[in-house]
């Protein structure tokens, strides 16, 4: 089978900003990790694949059929899930003729499709969403009735439908819980195409065959899996700051080397000058030792610069090897709470899909909030803010509509800290990434992990500053530094926190104290 690559794949932004300029890659048939940072134009990376976007110039070849899962799904909440799936008229086709009125048409539409229900809700079970669709019946429901997980691999069942010969992934695992992402990592393993994950999922980016770093504008290429990668990075940059240490030195030992050599010639003549002033020697022999000295002094001294500019060259190529990415830091307010302080106090109260839930929150608790998809887990967090808490509380949510979506990123936090300078906004914005102009970008206009980065800025730097905070999936589409720095400030937090999340090693790096799992029988401590 062919190789998907890319040909002098050349791409700016309507406002000039150039993304890539002439890249050539291949990428055989396996499955590839792309990493890079927020911005480095992943995402944009797969819908020139997908031809939802136009390159400038050059060319992407494509080898077979493709699907895409892409980052925000494009779902609306009312659509029906045999419609996500793509086999809505199938179904229609199929149901008519089952009932005697058929027409012609509907024979053509279904061709050999006879058992497109049956394979749907099996495909459907083989992901875990069994309780989705169950039976061929279920495929009339709505995606109002579904969790953001379950969204997500009703997205992975409509593309494998497809049969593409290359799949994209787009952030795969956002949502899921622990059962659904090892479904999705065995769905993935036996795919027999060509695999590109966009993800920040660790666990699976160690599953890949290979990494493809993606960064400014070019693809370099690592065999094996993330970890490996990380390893190669790692000691590569340990090389690169080691190189740059020494470069360093070394500029400082040629600027004080033409110091000093500066400082001989200096007094050489002047010593001259005061043997001629005191008529010691021949005026036409001081003459020809001045212009020798001179010629003499000039070498020297050129000698001397070159190796000072040959130092400062060395030091520019080495800091360049070293990685200066952009990374979110968060300082988060200093809202202390006290041992045995009350946060929360939940009785006997009803979750509209079913369970009963008790739950009493003192101090400042870490508290992991799990449990499979769709267990009502944003629904409780949704009931816990109705009551409300005894505290300031902050809710991130997992569509992150926390904001005016016409507004800019500066305008929505101006609204949430009105009694804050526009001085003091923008030089928090920054520590979020939004430097200059980039905060004054609409809210709709943001990709995924700008968003996040926005509605994070816009709790926690709001008035009154938070001494509970609500996370619902807080690391969906951050990429891996962005998430450690988030990961830093949330151990550093002395309020309450209460996150829902599937990621394990964040869960533990941030310090978490008591698990709670969400079941129909209420909460299991």
């Amino acid at each position: 089978m062919a190789s998907l690559s890319f040909s002098d794949l050349t791409f700016h932004w309507p406002d000039g900003t150039v993304l890539f300029d002439g890249l050539d890659a291949v990428v055989g048939t396996c499955q590839i990790g792309l990493v890079g940072s927020n911005g480095a134009g992943k995402s944009t990376l797969l819908r020139l694949i997908t031809g939802e976007l136009t390159p400038l110039r050059g060319s992407i070849t494509v080898p077979g059929h493709l699907g895409h899962l892409r980052q925000d799904l494009g779902m609306r909440t009312g659509q029906r899930v045999d419609t996500v799936l793509g086999i809505a008229d199938l179904r229609a086709a199929l149901h008519r003729i089952e009932r005697g009125t058929g027409e012609p048409d509907d024979f053509d539409t279904i061709g050999t499709h006879w058992q497109v229900e049956d394979e749907a809700v099996a495909l459907l079970g083989k992901l875990g969403l069994d309780y989705v669709a169950g039976s061929a019946a279920d495929l009339d429901r709505t995606l109002d009735t579904l969790s953001g997980g379950e969204t997500v691999l009703l997205g992975l069942v409509a593309e494998l439908l497809r049969e593409p010969d290359v799949l994209l992934l787009d952030e795969p695992t956002n949502n899921l819980d622990v059962a659904a992402r090892a479904r999705l990592y065995e769905v993935i393993r036996q795919f027999s195409g060509t695999v590109i994950v966009v993800s920040h999922d660790r666990e699976l980016l160690d599953l890949m065959d290979g990494i493809a770093e993606l960064r400014a504008g070019e693809i370099r290429s690592f065999g094996g899996n993330f970890t490996e990668y990380e390893r190669i990075v790692e000691q590569e940059q340990a090389a690169a700051r080691a190189a740059v240490r020494d470069a360093r030195g070394d500029v400082r030992k040629q600027a004080r080397e033409l110091v000093d050599a500066r400082t001989k010639l200096d007094r050489r003549a002047r010593f001259a000058q005061k043997m001629q002033d005191n008529k010691r020697v021949p005026k036409i022999v001081a003459g020809l030792r001045k212009n020798a000295a001179e010629v003499s002094a000039g070498k020297l001294r050129n000698s001397h610069i070159e190796k000072l500019d040959s130092a400062r060259d060395t030091l520019d190529h080495a800091e360049e090897l070293v990685r200066a990415d952009r990374q979110i830091r968060i300082d988060l307010p200093g809202t202390r709470l006290y041992p045995g302080q009350d946060v929360i106090e939940l009785r006997a109260a009803e979750l509209a899909n079913g369970p009963v839930v008790d739950l009493r929150v003192s101090g400042p608790e870490r508290i992991a909030l799990t449990g499979r998809n769709g267990a009502g887990k944003t629904t409780l967090l949704r009931r816990i803010v109705a009551e409300p808490p005894m505290v300031a509380w902050r809710l991130l949510p997992q569509r992150l509509d926390v904001f005016d979506e016409e507004r800019t990123v500066f305008q929505n936090v101006a609204e949430a800290a009105p009694h804050a300078s526009a001085e003091q906004i923008r030089g928090q914005l920054a520590r979020f990434l939004f430097r200059g102009a980039d905060a004054d970008i609409p809210a709709s206009a943001l990709s995924g992990g700008e968003r996040l980065r926005a509605a994070l800025a816009t709790l926690l730097l709001a008035e009154p500053a938070p001494k509970l905070l609500m996370l619902d999936e807080p690391t969906n589409n951050l990429d891996l530094p962005s998430l450690a720095h988030l990961t830093q400030a949330l151990a550093g937090f002395e309020g309450a926190l209460i996150v829902v999340s599937h990621d394990a090693r964040f869960l533990d790096d941030i310090g978490v104290t008591r698990t709670l799992e969400l079941t129909p029988e209420g909460l299991v401590e």
